[in-house]
């Protein structure tokens, strides 16, 4: 339930170099074009793939952060804890370019022994890659993330002043098939297991430090399909949040704030998302941490970003009540210095 205003027109995110204000609200489905013309060095580009595939996780990333262009593909076996993947790191920012609205052409870079071409149609998305492990092993990935007819995803702006603001567009719980291949080892996605697609979009103008939460995941809960779609940090105080619930492919937008509960200095812990509305109440056990810290001008970018599986309950707004176990899913908290 939200009290938060709903989109239903195609939209431009700026009127001239800030903010539109037609553009504040949400939506069921992408409607915003990013027309992020101007402001050097405060724009943030990017499309990010996960799938989650039992104890498999592979993530691609395509962004361009305005000083540099970054694409890569990242896997974690979560039972072993072996990990790989490669990317590619470019000045030139037309290696890597991205669509003032999402999915409406083919994002590609084909450089330095690296590959990944990720293709949108009408019935979803298909992510390919090749590289090279650092063990001198190839990798190749082909997945295909189906969109089925009518599922919904969370659009939404987020604005903390008139030049400074984002657009996401956070899609899960859609169905994924393929495989990744590394060396001589093929692993199949989906087929005779659950695996699933999970797609964050972000197009926007940053501050230089911000800190943020995110989370979700998908999975079934008897006869219904559920997606988990949660944020906080980042959205506080703007009036708009990125919470919600995807139920056999319908979105239930949450207008509250919701409250995290995890140890950063303990991350394996367990991470509870809860909804004062009552209508969420997940935790999250996690199998595998993703810890990344990177060099900046300051205090620089750290990120703990946990996978493992989701238990607790839900209520939609048409008071459908599902206890859910075994969701597959991830949470994190990323301080980022741009």
């Amino acid at each position: 339930m939200t009290h938060e205003n709903e989109l239903t027109h195609e939209v431009d995110l700026c009127r001239g170099d800030q903010l539109n204000p037609d553009a504040l609200g949400w939506s069921r489905r992408p409607l915003h074009r990013a027309n992020l013309d101007g402001h050097f060095g405060t724009n943030k580009r990017w499309d990010y793939w996960a799938v989650l595939a039992g104890d498999l996780v592979v993530s691609a990333v395509y962004a361009d952060i305005d000083h540099f262009g970054l694409a890569d593909v990242w896997w974690a076996d979560l039972l072993s804890g072996a990990t790989g993947g490669n990317g590619l790191l470019t000045m030139d920012r037309g290696d890597v370019v991205l669509p003032d609205r999402p999915g409406t052409s083919p994002l590609r870079v084909d450089r330095d022994g690296f590959a990944l071409d990720i293709v949108d149609d009408p019935d979803g998305t298909r992510l390919q890659a090749s590289w090279t492990e650092h063990d001198g092993r190839p990798g190749a990935l082909d997945v295909r993330v189906a969109l089925p007819a009518g599922h919904e995803s969370l659009n939404v702006v987020i604005p903390w002043s008139k030049e400074r603001f984002n657009f996401t567009s956070k899609h899960q719980a859609r169905p994924a098939t393929g495989e990744l291949t590394v060396g001589e080892e093929r692993r199949a996605i989906g087929g005779s297991s659950d695996a699933w697609g999970v797609l964050d979009v972000g197009r926007g103008r940053w501050p230089e430090e911000i800190t943020w939460n995110w989370g979700g995941g998908g999975g079934r809960c008897g006869d219904h399909v559920v997606g988990l779609q949660f944020g906080a940090k980042w959205t506080e105080g703007s009036g708009y949040t990125e919470n919600g619930l995807i139920v056999d492919g319908r979105l239930i937008k949450i207008g509250r704030e919701c409250e995290w509960s995890y140890d950063w200095d303990a991350p394996m812990r367990p991470w509870r998302v809860v909804d004062p509305g009552g209508q969420l109440d997940v935790t999250l056990e996690p199998r595998y941490d993703k810890h990344t810290q990177l060099p900046g001008r300051d205090k620089g970018s750290e990120t703990h970003q946990v996978f493992g599986t989701w238990s607790g309950r839900l209520r939609t707004d048409d008071g459908l009540e599902l206890e859910l176990a075994d969701i597959q899913g991830f949470a994190e908290e990323a301080r980022q210095e741009w």
